[in-house]
């Protein structure tokens, strides 16, 4: 199977890409990561566009997936963050949706209170989604730490 490259990639065509490589090879998310010595959340985000992958894990990346070298370049480029939609309909996206909508203001206080009025880093962040066993059924956890970023007031 080839798969075709437009002559000038976009974030989306070279997500398209590694999707359908991932596809092939038949290899999960954290396996790929753990190629290329990167967390499974981070890996998929930069490949799907939303976070700029440094070119030697760019590089790395293709190797792992059989990837052509074009896609380097284009793994490497700043991402612009856009949503298509304001909420999404996908069931578990709109789920976090939900969560955030219903305990943001929870979390901002709890998150006020311990530090000082600012904010939680989505750029100095890490995530990690695991599998826990539970006797009403399994749970899904995501673990999310930022750095705590206060606000300037002058």
């Amino acid at each position: 199977m080839t798969i075709e490259i437009p002559q000038v990639l976009s974030k989306d065509d070279v997500a398209l890409v590694i999707l359908a490589a991932k596809k092939k090879s038949g290899m999960t998310w954290e396996e790929i990561a753990d190629k290329i010595s990167m967390s499974a959340v981070w890996t998929h985000s930069a490949c799907v566009g939303m976070n700029a992958m440094p070119e030697d894990k760019a590089k790395a990346l293709v190797q792992v997936l059989g990837l052509p070298q074009e896609v380097i370049d284009v793994l490497a480029e700043s991402p612009t963050k856009v949503w298509q939609q304001t909420v999404p309909t996908d069931p578990c996206v709109y789920r976090l949706y939900e969560i955030v909508g219903v305990y943001g203001p929870t979390i901002k206080a709890l998150i006020h209170e311990e530090f000082g009025d600012g904010i939680m880093s989505a750029i100095d962040f890490d995530m990690n989604v695991t599998r826990v066993a539970h006797p009403k059924g399994d749970r899904v956890k995501i673990e999310m730490s930022g750095k705590y970023l206060g606000y300037n007031s002058w």
